[in-house]
């Protein structure tokens, strides 16, 4: 049982990177697009994001790969969370029909 518990904490803590990582994304995207220096911006965020990220994949796994892929597991389906909810964030506002093409 403690093992399970353990899976489940390192599960738990990949949803929670994942929502720091692409909520941090987000973010940088709304913020950098209207920035006077949006390079520094995403440039920043990405390091900043990628590190911490990284680092909370290291920390959670222990040096267990089954903690490691239940952490994984979790920032993937937040992932997936995060594609479906702007697809249906971009058909609600009409962000679909203009970004898809150039001018």
């Amino acid at each position: 049982m403690n093992e399970m518990l353990t899976l489940l904490l390192a599960w738990v803590a990949g949803v929670l990177l994942g929502a720091m990582f692409f909520g941090g994304l987000w973010w940088t995207v709304r913020r950098g697009v209207t920035s006077k220096r949006p390079a520094l911006w995403f440039l920043g965020s990405m390091l900043l994001r990628s590190f911490i990220a990284l680092a909370g994949f290291y920390f959670v796994s222990d040096g267990h790969w089954q903690s490691l892929l239940a952490c994984l597991v979790g920032f993937v389906i937040v992932r997936l969370l995060v594609t479906r909810l702007n697809r249906v964030y971009e058909k609600s506002t009409g962000l679909a029909r203009e970004a898809t093409h150039a001018p």
